[in-house]
């Protein structure tokens, strides 16, 4: 099982907590996906003593690890200011830092989360940086402190699932030693369970149970996927290849 920063998760599912048709439904969802850790958006608690104090109770109840993110933020300072704030309301050390530099496809802006994680990581925090695949940028990131690397599959939100492969694959092996985390635009339980089979310690997605026709039945799903996936890792699969080759031996085979 996935170990972040000295603490080991039960689950290599973990799930955002916006979106969901109800609070009920939300709770069902968690119950059925055996997700381990649960995101929250600092945005969606506002000031005043009670405000926000429902959902937060809510996040408690699921009995899970909560990741405080800075999502919507899209400059350092409000990302920074963001994840101080998280510390204070959820009592962690624990923050998913994003910091968007495009607003159509809310990709990363690579230099800010840089220079956020390295303030953040002064700080004392523990920062989970949603990144690209790229591997420049996560070599940074890991050099100013960050010992968990979350790259995209996709876009947040679209479900075209595992979009650069390659890179992915690059990263696994760049960084052997690293947690690694596919985050954002899986869509189905077969990208999630690809993932795995790349080697990666875990996925984290919302859109794609939240916005299901039934979020508790894909929750599930994508439970059975991501255990799949990893279980496959760990059997050492075969490699791929262009000839075909015969499942029956050749050796011991009658000839009439």
């Amino acid at each position: 099982m996935p170990t972040f920063y000295g603490t080991t998760i039960d689950s290599r599912l973990m799930l955002g907590t916006a979106q969901y048709p109800s609070p009920a439904i939300l709770a069902d969802a968690f119950q059925q996906s055996g997700a381990g850790i649960a995101t929250v958006s600092v945005r969606r608690e506002a000031g005043g003593e009670q405000a926000g104090q429902d959902f937060w109770s809510l996040i408690q109840q699921l009995g899970v690890a909560v990741l405080p993110n800075t999502a919507g933020c899209h400059s350092i300072r409000e990302a920074v200011t963001t994840a101080h704030m998280a510390r204070e309301l959820f009592d962690t050390d624990w923050i998913k830092l994003e910091i968007i530099g495009n607003a159509d496809t809310l990709q990363p802006d690579p230099f800010g989360l840089v220079e956020a994680a390295a303030q953040l990581a002064e700080d004392g925090f523990e920062v989970f940086p949603y990144c690209t695949e790229d591997l420049v940028l996560c070599e940074r990131l890991v050099e100013v402190g960050c010992k968990v690397l979350m790259p995209w599959g996709a876009p947040i939100g679209t479900g075209l699932g595992l979009n650069n492969i390659y890179g992915l694959r690059s990263l696994r092996a760049h960084f052997p030693d690293i947690p690694l985390v596919v985050d954002a635009g899986l869509g189905l339980p077969s990208q999630a369970a690809h993932a795995m089979e790349l080697g990666y310690d875990a996925v984290l997605l919302n859109t794609a149970v939240a916005k299901a026709g039934d979020p508790v039945a894909m929750a599930r799903a994508f439970a059975h996927a991501v255990e799949a996936g990893a279980l496959a890792a760990q059997a050492d699969p075969i490699d791929a290849r262009d000839m075909a080759a015969p499942s029956t031996p050749i050796i011991g085979k009658a000839f009439l």
